[in-house]
């Protein structure tokens, strides 16, 4: 495996880090009192102006759509190129957005780009390329066990030129805000088929008759807006046959394919988090003092920082593998090192923001830092995109088949 970025990753690296210093970071604060301006109106789910101004300097500089390896519509970064960009947005929580790097975009315009019409990628990849739109992913339900995803159980039937689509989905991230246009949206449109022949994913808009929001859900109290998690239900929502994506049966094909990107991505952007709590807990065990000692040189914080340095490479690392895993071998390949990371890198962020919490004391777990909303957000995906579980589940079965197969 090749550590060396390549030319064109190191221009991209620097420009995507000035970008950030000069832009993102200075608008940390202005996003945060444009959000609680929101809130004190009644009504947090709006974007804030700001991230519309800088998507248009991002665009303006070139700096848009990285994402999409083997695509005339992405930038034609390799996944291993593609992740120290990825590292530096997962740093800021609105940062991906600005460089229309944001999940669940950019899974479903992966999805869109690799199985979709021409129809479906004039209505509705061209605006998400575009940053004109956003969209939903509507697979988890909450009648089921949704880690198996042959549970799913919502139908989709056809009826004449039509489907018809009735069932309930919820954490269906980002359908909080206002320029959320369409989900995709998975379940069942041939029961007697095989188990992973049976789903199918199709397009609805996102204002469909029959689409009722029940609630947005809360993750550790807090409501993520203005993307937010929400709880739906689909009551004889009618949309075209057109809007079905690659076929009937196809919906397990297409998801694999589409969550193996995303908890890479995840992952790379994770990193990221860590990075930024790492350098809030060495800031902060430098400048404050006790017992007449900085916090640095007491209580065994050598080691913790130290600890925490060697975490984050280590996964850095794990995740190069897999990124070069999918880019040399394919995703399939790739399987069991896009689970291990999976697991490996929400476990890691967490135990290093926790440090960086413990450190800070009251302050780390008050508003006044943002160790506690990275917290949540982190703990949140080691259930997102699969809990640790399911894939240390496949990793062991990828270990024993290996003997098995002797």
């Amino acid at each position: 495996m090749e550590f060396k970025h390549s030319s064109k990753t190191i221009k991209l690296i620097r420009e995507v880090s000035d970008f950030m210093q000069d832009f993102v970071y200075p608008a940390e604060e202005v996003y945060a009192s444009e959000m609680k301006d929101f809130r004190e109106q009644g009504n947090p789910w709006q974007v804030p102006k700001i991230v519309g101004e800088l998507k248009q300097k991002a665009r303006d500089k070139g700096l848009w759509n990285f994402f999409l390896p083997e695509s005339d519509n992405g930038y034609g970064l390799t996944n291993l190129e593609y992740a120290p960009l990825a590292e530096m947005m997962g740093k800021i929580g609105f940062a991906s957005e600005v460089f229309n790097c944001s999940a669940p975009d950019t899974g479903n315009m992966e999805v869109l780009d690799k199985f979709g019409s021409d129809y479906q990628k004039q209505e509705w990849l061209n605006p998400l390329l575009d940053g004109e739109i956003r969209s939903a992913f509507a697979m988890t339900e909450p009648k089921v066990a949704s880690s198996d995803a042959t549970n799913i159980e919502s139908s989709i039937e056809k009826d004449g030129n039509d489907y018809v689509i009735n069932g309930e989905k919820w954490w269906t991230s980002g359908y909080g805000r206002p320029d959320c246009k369409v989900l995709i949206f998975m379940g069942i449109t041939n029961p007697e088929n095989p188990k992973h022949q049976r789903q199918s994913q199709i397009l609805i808009p996102s204002d469909a008759p029959g689409i009722e929001n029940l609630r947005m859900l809360n993750v550790y109290g807090a409501d993520h807006a203005p993307n937010g998690h929400a709880h739906l239900k689909f009551t004889n929502v009618k949309v075209p046959k057109e809007n079905l994506i690659l076929g009937e049966g196809r919906g397990f094909e297409i998801a694999q394919g589409r969550l193996g990107p995303g908890r890479i991505h995840h992952c790379m952007r994770i990193i990221g988090v860590a990075e930024r709590a790492l350098d809030l807990l060495c800031s902060r065990s430098l400048t404050r003092t006790a017992f007449g000692k900085t916090l640095s040189e007491l209580g065994g914080n050598y080691d913790v920082i130290a600890d925490c340095r060697i975490e984050i490479e280590m996964c850095r690392l794990m995740t190069l593998k897999a990124a070069y895993m999918m880019d040399t071998a394919g995703n399939k390949i790739a399987k069991s090192e896009i689970a291990q990371i999976k697991v490996a890198i929400p476990l890691m962020a967490t135990k290093v923001i926790d440090k960086a919490i413990q450190i800070h004391g009251g302050a780390g777990v008050s508003q006044d830092t943002p160790l506690a909303a990275l917290y949540a957000s982190v703990r949140y995906l080691r259930i997102g995109d699969g809990p640790d579980e399911v894939h240390r589940r496949a990793v062991a079965r990828h270990e024993l088949g290996k003997h098995q197969a002797l």
